[in-house]
């Protein structure tokens, strides 16, 4: 399979060049090409690609593609939780798209169009990267549904090819997706798309839940969207308010989140109504729009090194905040629509942390300005794809932000981003191993330190040394590492400092919420961390075990919790661990008790339990046993 993609991909790009003029191989080569893909793969759906034109037809959807309820409140999102186990995505902002495939070969592509007619698209897709044409170990025949979008890298490189081959510039990552599929010329640029597959619709194909349906769709070949599985309200707020970030921060644009009833037997139980299924709703953003004026735009350098451009813009209320500051992302952005001071621009700030640039309204006469130097170190910078990065490793902002990040994570008190840079100016501090280094004396040097502080500064940094595993990496900064992400690492069983070390690409991938792309991110740059933890491992650093008591009613018991508890959840899994018992996410053999308050529940651990004969308990059981 691998000469099959690698010769696809070959073709592609080279019939993509040929009809814009600027072939690198002459037709014989090409030939050739097309000839060894013949022999391995005579059905293959590349070797179908004809022309640079297509006329799009209408084209019935055998099962209607339906809207989303939405709600704006977080309240209303946990009503319709209602307790059941649900799981959220992203929800991206592109297109929506039904793919069909015939014994397993992509037969046919459409738009959403009104949900009951969508657009052929078949030759558009033939292009996009992330859709097999051929379903990996499957000859089923089958409707999978999905996103199409374009990441701010693909957006950045499809406008300089435009350029180059005499296109309008596009002006908006927003719309140039549904601009690409309507094209009737030109439709290789369609390459620069991404699909992300959300939905199976198969008669022979029995899927149970949301977290199955992903399985399955992995093993087919498609990049699902990741997913977060939800058993109580305080993840769901949780991941609210990762996804508020990602609105500021990420590589796509989302406009929210999707919650879905994880069981498939609740979808069949409550069906649709004419606009929307029962079983999924859209949570989105409130906010507006406004104009204003950029008044000066001022790079921030990071703890990776990559320069961020911030536009100082003329004060404005948006959103019931004052706002004097707009992200603009990166340096592709800068570049795309040439944004300088004078230009009045459109932002938005719906669930962004900081407003995000939209379009520009008026430009002013003014020349874009970058920075040819790093504003921190002052060494040269380089342009990688859409961003400028430092490439210093001792630049004092990249040492900083890395070392500050590790202070707010790893609980850190007393130690503010000020009294952190005096300690780095004065060669105190370099890198995060040197705070487990810092003597009293080394402390008397900075400016206006009282004594009553240093003792209570070296106590809480001395202190921070005894940690969970899944805090101290959430703490180095790994790519993709937020806690969340770094706790189902650990609770899935990599749970010491030697398996950490030694984590492969497929035990990761078989992580919940890991795709293979966020776990190759994520683990190449943990590599990048081996030496700073073997470091803080010397230093002292040592982790709380997961059932560090060997004494306690619960001892060597695995225990699965789902539904609402009265008390704080983290209260009662502290009770579990305390008292000797082992916390796991999911429901096996291996269980021991499932902690439940409800009597009945639709949750898949509790039918799991159930089936399994694993002894269920309420809460108030579980404080009888420990009491």
């Amino acid at each position: 399979m691998s000469q099959i993609n690698k010769l696809e991909e070959l073709i592609k790009y080279h019939k993509a060049l040929y009809y814009q003029g600027r072939p690198e191989i002459n037709d014989l080569e090409y030939d050739k090409l097309e000839e060894e893909l013949r022999k391995l793969d005579p059905k293959n759906k590349t070797l179908q690609i004809v022309g640079t034109t297509t006329t799009g037809t209408k084209v019935k959807h055998n099962t209607k593609m339906l809207s989303l309820n939405k709600t704006y409140k977080i309240e209303e999102l946990e009503k319709w939780a209602e307790n059941k186990e649900v799981v959220s995505t992203l929800k991206i902002d592109g297109v929506s798209c039904s793919i069909i495939f015939e014994d397993g070969i992509l037969n046919l592509g459409k738009t959403r169009g009104d949900g009951s007619f969508g657009e052929d698209i078949t030759d558009k897709l033939l292009w996009i990267k992330s859709i097999p044409k051929k379903l990996v170990n499957s000859n089923q025949s089958v409707e999978i549904r999905g996103e199409l979008f374009c990441t701010e890298s693909d957006f950045f490189s499809l406008t300089k090819e435009m350029v180059k081959i005499g296109l309008e510039k596009p002006t908006s990552q927003r719309n140039i997706v549904a601009g690409l599929i309507s094209r009737k010329e030109n439709i290789e640029l369609c390459r620069y798309i991404q699909f992300r597959a959300f939905d199976i619709i198969a008669e022979d194909i029995k899927i149970k839940s949301e977290k199955e349906k992903e399985t399955i769709l992995k093993k087919m070949g498609f990049i699902p969207e990741e997913f977060t599985l939800h058993e109580n309200i305080k993840t769901i707020k949780e991941e609210v308010e990762r996804a508020r970030l990602f609105m500021s921060e990420g590589d796509y644009q989302i406009d929210g989140l999707v919650f879905t009833y994880n069981e498939y037997s609740l979808h069949k139980e409550l069906g649709a109504t004419a606009h929307h299924p029962r079983y999924k709703i859209a949570f989105k953003y409130q906010g507006d729009t406004k104009e204003t004026v950029i008044e000066d735009i001022t790079w921030q350098v990071s703890r990776n090194g990559i320069l961020t451009p911030v536009a100082e813009v003329t004060p404005i209320d948006l959103s019931g905040a004052k706002i004097s500051r707009v992200t603009l992302h990166n340096y592709g952005m800068v570049n795309q629509y040439e944004l300088k001071k004078g230009d009045t621009i459109e932002i938005v700030r719906s669930g962004e942390v900081i407003p995000k640039f939209l379009s520009v309204i008026k430009r002013s006469k003014g020349k874009v300005v970058y920075p040819k130097t790093c504003p921190s170190c002052n060494e040269g910078v380089s342009v990688v794809d859409i961003r400028i990065l430092c490439t210093n490793p001792t630049c004092p902002a990249q040492v900083k932000e890395g070392i500050l990040n590790f202070v707010q994570k790893i609980g850190i008190d007393d130690l503010s981003s000020k009294r952190l840079e005096e300690m780095i100016s004065k060669g105190i501090v370099s890198k995060i191993e040197d705070l487990y280094k810092i003597k009293k004396n080394d402390l008397l040097v900075l400016d206006k330190f009282k004594e009553k502080l240093e003792g209570k500064l070296l106590t809480n940094i001395s202190n921070s040394k005894n940690t969970d595993l899944a805090t101290f990496l959430s703490a180095l900064g790994i790519s993709g590492g937020a806690i969340n992400k770094c706790e189902k690492v650990v609770h899935s069983g990599i749970n010491t400092i030697e398996k950490i070390l030694d984590l492969k690409l497929n035990e990761l991938v078989a992580v919940e919420g890991f795709a293979e792309k966020s776990a190759t991110d994520f683990l190449e740059s943990l590599q990048t961390k081996h030496e700073t933890i073997k470091n803080l491992v010397k230093l002292g650093f040592s982790f709380k075990s997961e059932n560090k008591k060997t004494d306690g009613a619960l001892t060597g018991l695995k225990i699965a919790i789902t539904g609402t508890l009265s008390e704080k959840r983290t209260v009662i899994e502290s009770k579990i661990k305390e008292s000797g018992g082992v916390l796991v996410s999911s429901v096996s053999k291996k269980t021991d008790i499932l902690l439940t308050n409800q009597q009945t529940s639709s949750s898949s651990k509790y039918k799991k339990a159930t089936e399994l004969g694993i002894k269920i308990l309420s809460e108030e059981e579980l404080l009888k046993l420990l009491s």
